[in-house]
């Protein structure tokens, strides 16, 4: 059995960064919480469970279910008016489990007064547990995106509002929201990583030392959990104290006008999208000066709140690695400085002529005319005239015909990524909740109610179930009486996600630079459509003598584009060799998860050069192949990549015997075809 005693927070070997952002949340909750990344093992869920014993008491109205100030109560409080005396409690850590239901995070209809007494009553959910406390997500980016929306709405609004089963209600959720996360998993939608404040990089520590002590704490406290904990007490009870002193001193906390125009610069030298980073540096570095003891924001805090509130704010891809360099950070704070040290413009907005010394041609990023720090910028992004660049002297062009470029050779630079068209599995499946294929969900639009399958009760369908045997039945009071063989279930249907496994052709008939370039953007193109529609990728790229499994399927879709960008080109093509691996994977992947449905997607020209054994036929294998595949049922995309005056149409004949759907590589883009419908009505 596990223990009941938490591991104090004071022991935690290292990790100051996110001891530092959970301490300057519990200052100032309007900070907007920690997103907290880190590789497994690394005591992140450990960390954050210890953070509750520091947060001060609660004052609430005694027996109020949503926690109301008894200073400040909500006048639309569900449980109000009040009349009862103000109590207190510790602070809340409640834990959003990544299974939760709709019902159990927002409420729903108190399903036992209603059948018995005949009344429509609320039951609270998570969001009403956690307010003015602490919601806790782990692993949040696995959390279903119907829930992610409901989180969103709550989190931007400070109220959680009910609509369905008859029931209307809205009451106070305001939570300091903390999410831990395996980026190895999959990152989260752009959407909910911008409503964490800060966020915080944690890795295990390589020193020896640093390791060896976390070991032994750790090792002391599963031996002795109450008597580690008490040996703490004293070091915990010192940080609580800390914390209540700063969160009182943080109204006094003065924030200069120097600081402000400093914590804009760094904002805009940073380019982030919006005002909400702006906010969230001032209420940072006004809660580390109040954790400091200071009566006013000086640079140090200014620079601690820039390092932990902008690294998740820089990414433009989906793809971009988060983060900040020190060295950028630090020339931007020196930016800052000398832009603080400015007076102010008198003059207002769009107002009055240039100054005299401006150039036509200075850059725009900054007012002292440096440029910004880089952002990092996805190969997806920069500009394919790259790839047409002319070779240098004495080096042989190369022949776009088969095997011209060298076994090894990296293909060019991708092609700009473009909105992808809807691939989907047709028919309706029961895989996890997602936004490609139709599926039976535990969410969504409600069909019809059933007796015998769907998720989550069909109250009209129970109570019109129920109904006509009421007298037979003998009621007599205001309830229904239910019998267990009325209860009728809601069938849903929903969005799923898919396994999409990219079977790429990287051999030398499609390693000339300017068509790999083209090949390259658009499965780029694809992931994203993939992370978006919260899917799980795997890549097998054939070329030369074999297969090879470039990424085993996965939810991180970031790892699929690395290995695509390293992707080596040239060779022969082993076309039946790269389907027979595709099977392969795919039968593995339906033990591991036989409720996911695969998408497989083919980008060849269909040029096979290799047999799949020796002396046999390279496109009669490849034929034979794909038919294999049809036989177990796989459904399949294939992107005929050929282009030339000369089309041999051989990837058409592996489309028909895998049963798949034809594309061309234009075809791809959701725009271009958009393009074609309306030119085709316009005619």
């Amino acid at each position: 059995m596990p223990s009941a005693v938490g591991f104090p927070f004071s022991a935690v070997v290292g990790h100051d960064d996110l001891r530092l952002s959970l301490l300057l949340n519990a200052v100032h909750p309007g900070i907007g919480g920690v997103l907290v990344r880190g590789e497994k093992g690394t005591a992140k869920s450990t960390v954050v469970r210890a953070l509750a014993a520091l947060l001060p008491v609660v004052a609430v109205v005694d027996g109020c279910r949503f926690s109301c100030d008894p200073a400040d109560p909500d006048p639309d409080c569900p449980d109000g008016p009040h009349a009862t005396p103000a109590a207190t409690r510790p602070a809340r850590l409640v834990e959003l489990p990544v299974g939760a239901t709709e019902d159990r995070l927002i409420g729903s209809l108190d399903l036992e007064r209603a059948l018995t007494e005949g009344v429509r009553a609320y039951q609270p959910g998570l969001l009403a547990a956690a307010h003015r406390g602490v919601l806790y997500v782990d692993e949040v980016n696995l959390l279903h995106d119907h829930l992610v929306d409901l989180l969103l709405d709550a989190a931007a609004m400070g109220r959680a509002h009910v609509e369905r089963e008859g029931v209307s209600v809205a009451h106070a959720a305001s939570f300091l929201l903390v999410g831990t996360m395996n980026p190895e998993e999959g990152e989260l939608r752009p959407q909910l990583l911008d409503r964490f404040g800060l966020t915080v990089e944690v890795r295990a520590s390589r020193d020896i030392d640093t390791r060896t002590e976390v070991v032994r704490r750790r090792l002391r406290f599963e031996a002795d959990p109450t008597g580690f904990a008490a040996g703490w007490a004293e070091a915990d009870a010192a940080l609580a104290a800390r914390v209540a002193t700063a969160r009182a001193a943080l109204p006094s906390v003065a924030l200069p006008d120097r600081e402000l125009r400093r914590i804009a610069a760094v904002c805009a030298a940073f380019d982030v999208d919006g005002m909400r980073a702006d906010l969230v540096l001032a209420r940072a570095a006004t809660a580390h000066a109040a954790w400091r003891g200071a009566a006013e924001v000086a640079e140090e805090d200014v620079a601690t709140a820039a390092r932990l509130a902008l690294p998740h704010r820089r990414r433009r891809d989906p793809f971009d690695e988060p983060g900040i360099e020190q060295d950028q950070l630090d020339q931007a704070l020196r930016d800052a400085a000398e832009e603080a040290d400015r007076e102010p413009d008198p003059e207002p907005p769009g107002g009055g002529a240039p100054e005299p010394e401006d150039s036509p041609d200075q850059s725009p990023a900054s007012d002292n005319g440096q440029a910004p720090p880089e952002r990092n910028t996805s190969a997806a992004e920069q500009p394919a005239a790259v790839d047409q660049a002319d070779p240098a002297p004495g080096q042989p062009t190369a022949d776009p015909g088969a095997g011209a470029q060298g076994p090894g050779q990296s293909p060019a630079t991708p092609d700009p990524a473009f909105r992808a068209r809807l691939l989907q599995v047709d028919g309706v499946g029961e895989g996890a909740p997602g936004r490609r294929s139709r599926s039976r969900a535990g969410s969504g639009r409600a069909l019809r109610s059933s007796a015998a399958q769907g998720s989550g009760l069909h109250l009209i369908g129970t109570l019109t179930a129920a109904a006509p045997f009421q007298r037979a039945r003998g009621r007599a009071g205001a309830g229904l009486v239910v019998k267990p063989g009325d209860v009728r279930r809601a069938v849903r249907e929903g969005r799923e996600s898919n396994l999409v496994l990219f079977v790429v052709d990287a051999s030398g008939s499609m390693a000339a630079r300017k068509r790999m370039s083209a090949v390259t953007g658009a499965v780029v193109s694809l992931l994203r459509d993939a992370y978006q529609r919260r899917d799980k990728v795997g890549l097998v790229t054939f070329r030369g003598a074999g297969a090879t499994v470039a990424l085993p399927p996965t939810s991180s879709v970031e790892a699929a584009v690395a290995r695509l960008r390293d992707l080596r080109t040239g060779g022969r093509t082993p076309l039946a060799d790269g389907l027979l691996r595709a099977r392969e994977v795919l039968r593995v992947e339906r033990l591991r998860d036989p409720r996911r449905r695969a998408l497989l997607v083919v980008v060849t020209d269909g040029r096979a050069t290799v047999p799949a054994r020796p002396g046999g036929d390279a496109v009669r294998d490849a034929v034979r192949a794909a038919g294999v595949l049809a036989a177990d049922g796989v459904a399949g995309v294939v992107v005929d990549c050929e282009s030339g005056p000369v089309r041999l149409g051989l990837a058409g004949r592996v489309t028909t015997a895998l049963g798949a759907t034809p594309l061309r590589l234009e075809e791809l883009s959701a725009d271009a075809v958009a393009g074609v419908v309306r030119a085709a009505r316009a005619a």
